[in-house]
């Protein structure tokens, strides 16, 4: 019976996973203007789907310590009750936060998860110790890394460009139709400020979008950098599925006898569901709401986004995408002067409140469970 819930339950948290952190990856592709919200989500649902494939074969460090075990006592982990409790808490606070469009931690709220129900489960048991060491210090070290990566790596691109002799320039669009060119990169204001517009157009709002001038290598350099920038955007969602995926299929078989390639390849379609219906709130979020950005300054961000995310993965890790793709993007914001700072401030209290809600939600429940079952 046990086995029946949990499997739906967990591939309801598989699904808000997705709906919340499969646009995260190439928000900076949206938000740059390189392509639409269509094209990036089937970039992003595949190289994810990709991504959960690989954990197949190269993730067993994140399945283990997502099962609670050494966590929590054994005896705990086995309790049917245990992973739903778990699954259900942090599917129903990602949920919310994704209605919200608010970009939060998968990976927070299966922590908070773990911690509710394991003190409700076994009061004294939960391994503060190993909280600390494995979870939380990934988790609080990751985002500030990001940040400070991110600011520093992209001034220094932006050297390398001028360097090469590749100018940049700000051009005004109404529809496909090109009416002004600024030298430089521009605000949307100041470009519009520096053309005259045509005194009759066609009710469509202009555009401002940064292109990029002049051979790199022997290549164009806008579409090198375009190419490149779809490169590091599939890397970042490649890595979140190969995080992601194994966090969630671990309560799947802490929960029942499924077989462990049947539980990646349930999270891995749940996810992609998840993020091809319900992804647009958070898309609009990261893409628009958290600073400005062109080509260069979405490239450096997903440059160092998909270096860490791959990085904790290979060596197990549970640092969250979402910290270290936000962190990027507010390493950037911060150095061009173009963050959103009410936005920003939205998305920090929205981690810090994460993990609380989830396990308070995730005590509940396995109170409620424990008497019910």
């Amino acid at each position: 019976m046990t086995f029946i819930i949990t499997v739906p339950i967990g591939l309801l948290l598989a699904y808000a996973n997705g709906a919340n952190d499969n646009f995260k990856g190439v928000a900076t592709l949206l938000g740059s203007r390189i392509t639409s919200y269509r094209r990036a989500l089937l970039w992003a649902t595949g190289t994810t789907a990709l991504g959960s494939a690989t954990a197949l074969i190269a993730a067993q460090g994140l399945l283990a310590a997502f099962s609670g075990k050494g966590l929590v006592p054994a005896a705990v982990v086995l309790n049917p009750s245990f992973p739903l409790a778990v699954a259900l808490a942090a599917g129903s606070t990602v949920l919310i936060a994704t209605r919200l469009g608010l970009p939060i931690s998968t990976t927070h709220a299966l922590i908070g998860g773990l911690i509710g129900a394991g003190t409700v489960a076994a009061p004294g048991g939960v391994s503060w110790a190993r909280l600390g060491d494995t979870f939380l210090l990934p988790l609080l070290v990751s985002p500030l890394l990001a940040i400070a990566l991110s600011g520093g790596v992209y001034p220094l691109l932006r050297a390398l460009r001028q360097r090469l002799g590749i100018t940049v320039e700000t051009c005004v669009c109404i529809g496909n139709e090109i009416v002004g060119v600024v030298p430089g990169v521009q605000t949307p204001e100041r470009a519009l400020q520096a053309i005259a517009l045509p005194s009759i157009t066609t009710g469509v709002e202009p555009v401002c979008r940064t292109r990029y001038r002049g051979p790199a290598a022997g290549v164009n350099a806008a579409q090198l950098l375009d190419s490149s920038h779809f490169l590091s955007a599939g890397v970042v969602s490649l890595a979140r599925g190969l995080n992601d995926t194994p966090k969630i299929a671990a309560l799947l078989l802490a929960g029942s006898a499924l077989p462990t390639d049947f539980a990646i390849i349930g999270v891995a379609l749940a996810i992609a569901a998840g993020g091809l219906v319900s992804a647009r709130r958070v898309a609009e979020t990261m893409a628009h709401e958290v600073t400005e950005m062109n080509p260069g300054q979405g490239l450096a961000a997903n440059l160092i986004t998909g270096l860490l995310v791959v990085g904790a993965s290979n060596f197990g890790v549970p640092v969250s995408t979402t910290h270290v793709s936000c962190g990027s993007l507010f390493g950037i914001g911060a150095v061009t002067g173009q963050a959103r700072w009410g936005t920003i401030r939205h998305i920090l209290l929205a981690w810090v409140i994460t993990l609380p809600v989830a396990a308070f939600l995730a005590a509940a429940l396995m109170y409620g469970l424990q008497r019910a079952l």
